[in-house]
């Protein structure tokens, strides 16, 4: 399925389970794993929004699953174990608006600049889930990983609401760092805490190669978001 097929199957799933949280349990914390999440989270964002319940620190969109293929990409590239390949990844969740921050890892700003290795590396983080659709033979898409991606996002979040700490993982959430230029929500380092969303991180300096990455991201990003949001209006 293309992500336009996607988005035609899962929006108006996506808007009525929305729409029967914010009626039922507008206090509960969503996240949100149906593709294409960058218009899945706004679609639930906008269906709150009418229903007069939307608590931006509540949603979430579980990008984790690109952030633990970084990490077992970058490890199969260094040799080193995927636990000690942490890799930020930002902007959204399918394709070009996946943007992993190598040059903030130890073992991965070597790669930076490295031409076809790095292209490459980004590449395959970028679309490791057409990999798998491949491997199946479009009888299925990513499965297990995405179960593991799910589980490890929402442990995270519990541990937060615990009361632990200092736990920092990318999301997919309502964000200022690029609303000036039209795009609200955003998947960053964000700090999560009793409240959900604790704190959303900036991002950090860039290498060239990376600021690249991000121009073709945030277009792509916000006509995704549009999308969602659209749908809903």
């Amino acid at each position: 399925m293309t992500r336009d097929d996607l988005f035609n199957t899962n929006a108006s799933i996506v808007r009525d389970l929305a729409t029967a949280v914010g009626r039922v349990s507008p206090s509960a914390h969503i996240l949100v794993i149906s593709n294409p999440v960058n218009s899945t989270v706004p679609i639930v964002a906008s269906t709150l929004s009418k229903l007069g319940v939307f608590d931006p620190a509540r949603l979430f969109g579980v990008t984790t699953l690109d952030v633990v293929r970084a990490s077992r990409f970058l490890s199969m590239v260094t040799g080193a174990s995927p636990a000690e390949c942490d890799v930020p990844v930002v902007g959204g969740h399918s394709g070009a608006t996946i943007v992993p921050l190598l040059s903030q890892t130890n073992l991965g700003k070597s790669l930076v600049g490295q031409g076809e290795t790095y292209d490459k590396l980004v590449y395959r983080i970028q679309f490791g889930g057409d990999e798998v659709v491949k491997a199946k033979d479009g009888a299925g898409s990513a499965t297990l990983s995405m179960a593991y991606a799910g589980a490890k996002f929402a442990n995270a979040l519990l541990r937060g609401l615990n009361g632990e700490k200092g736990v920092v993982t990318p999301t997919f959430v309502k964000s200022p760092l690029f609303e000036s230029q039209g795009v609200d929500f955003f998947s960053s380092l964000v700090e999560l805490g009793t409240k959900g969303v604790e704190k959303i991180h900036p991002l950090g300096p860039l290498a060239p190669e990376e600021e690249k990455l991000m121009e073709a991201c945030l277009p792509e990003l916000k006509k995704n978001i549009e999308k969602g949001k659209a749908f809903v209006a």
